[in-house]
Parts: structure tokens; sequence; C-alpha cells
């Protein structure tokens, strides 16, 4: 049932101003995903292009434990989710540039496809999607896409080897950029959901979506909880710092990157003035 037609006392609606917490928190987002199942599941329907009656179930197999410490490095990211008992999907909100983001969306993505027990035939596996929600592009030598979808092909003819292995990434700094069938999926509108800074925006978003009432709803509730804001303050605090950190391994890379430019030179212009005392 979707939670928003319930009577509240509470409610967006009545809210204005500025959104103390939105969902680009992590902790946010997974805790709104988390308590309210009707918002996850037209959040994956948006995303894998599915009507709401080809979900059946949609299961979150790592809930947030309520004394865990979210500001920790170890704080758990992605939502790991069990749709329909026949598909993984993970969901992660990470707004830090970070260099290591594909290396590290990648190992989520293959602890979801290591899924077989032992003894399980591997035609068993489920098919396994990581899709990250990011400000930054992930693919810095590519134009930079709304939602973008990678998968293993073959590198000659781009036949696809297997459709359950697959990357997906939603760059909230492209939204402008979301396709027809993006818009036509309202993926673009759970981004700007996402992205909100004011109620006003989301009950603009709200009209004529149960989804989007309902996930603003929560979001509105979720704010007004002093343990909440505690938590999400904490998680914001922590990544404030791993923000700078990322930013001040990015410059030292560069530095890095020009000081091996400027060693190749030297080595090149020693060999040129070798080259030129052996010929004289």
């Amino acid at each position: 049932m979707n939670p928003t037609k319930e009577t509240s006392s509470l409610s967006y609606l009545n809210a204005t101003g500025h959104i103390p917490y939105g969902m680009t928190n992590d902790y946010m987002f997974r805790l709104i995903l988390e308590k309210n199942n009707y918002v996850l599941k037209g959040l994956i329907c948006s995303l894998l292009s599915l009507t709401p009656e080809k979900i059946t179930s949609v299961e979150i197999q790592n809930p947030i434990l309520l004394n865990e410490t979210v500001k920790d490095k170890e704080f758990i990211l992605d939502i790991k989710v069990l749709m329909n008992d026949s598909a993984i999907i993970n969901l992660e909100m990470q707004m830090a540039y970070m260099l290591n983001w594909r290396e590290r969306s990648l190992s989520y993505l293959c602890r979801a496809f290591d899924q077989l027990s032992h003894g399980q035939l591997y035609d068993n596996v489920k098919p396994a999607i990581h899709i990250g929600f990011l400000n930054f592009n992930p693919t810095p030598d590519d134009k930079p896409e709304f939602y973008a979808s990678y998968k293993l092909l073959n590198e000659k003819t781009h036949a696809a080897y297997s459709d359950k292995f697959i990357l997906r990434v939603v760059n909230l700094k492209q939204i402008d950029s979301a396709t027809d069938e993006d818009r036509a999926n309202r993926i673009d509108y759970w981004a700007r959901l996402f992205t909100a800074t004011t109620w006003e925006e989301t009950k603009m978003l709200a009209q004529n979506n149960d989804f989007i009432a309902s996930a603003s709803q929560s979001l509105y509730e979720s704010n007004a909880d002093e343990i909440t804001r505690e938590k999400c303050r904490a998680r914001e605090n922590y990544m404030c710092l791993e923000r700078k950190l990322a930013e001040q391994e990015a410059a030292l890379s560069e530095k890095d990157n020009a000081l091996a430019e400027k060693d190749k030179l030297i080595r090149q212009l020693q060999k040129q003035l070798a080259e030129i005392q052996s010929a004289n």
C-alpha cells in the first residue's frame, strides 16, 4: 500500500524552505529505501524499465543496524536488494569523487554475482546489477551520460557475453542530458528528487507521481526525527573529510604525473646530449 495514502499530521505538503538532509546523504538514502518498500519498488521499476506489476517483491539483504556508527569507514555504502527472488540489485549513493570508484564498483558487483553456495549449479546464478548514483563522471575519457550501462562484450563484434553481470551509473550532474527513454521511465524525476534542496521542489516532482510523493513524505518524516538528523550529520561530516582526502589524492596524482613527465623529458635531453658528445 502507498504510505502517503494514510492520514498523517506531519506532511511534506505543509513544509517550506530548505531540506536539512536530502537523499544525496547516503545514510538518508539507505534509510528511506529500507523503511519504505513502496519507494524502493518504484525506484527499481524506473531504473529497470519495468511496470509495478512485474515486481512481486523487493527485499533488502543488508539492512542498516540502528546502532551502527555511520561515520565509520566500514559503513556499508551499497544497498543489496533481492528482486522477485531472481535478481540481485546493488544501489549506491556516492557524492565524493573517488579515483578508485570504478574498481570499487566492480568489487561490489563481483560480490553480488558470487552468490552460489557449495554444490549449487552455475546455471542457478542470479543476474547481478550494480547501480551507482554519482555526482561525477566515472569515465573521464568518455562523453558524460545521464544514465549509462556497462556489460561484458566481445571487443570485435560487440556481442553481449552475458546479461547477468551489469554495471549502471546515474550521473546526477547530467540530469538535463536524460534521453527520451530516461524521461519516459521517470529516472530524471528520481534524480531531481535526490538532488532537491527545498520542499517546494519535492512538491513539484510529486504531482501525479505516487512513488515520488511517498518518498517525499518519508524524507520529511526522517528529517523530523532527531536521531536520524544526528546520524545524517555524522555521515555528512565524515564524507566531507573523505571528499577532501580524495581531492588531495587527485592533486598528488597530478603532481606525480607532472614529475614523471619532467623525468622523462630530462632523460630524453640527457640521451640527446650524450649522442651529441659521442658524435664529437
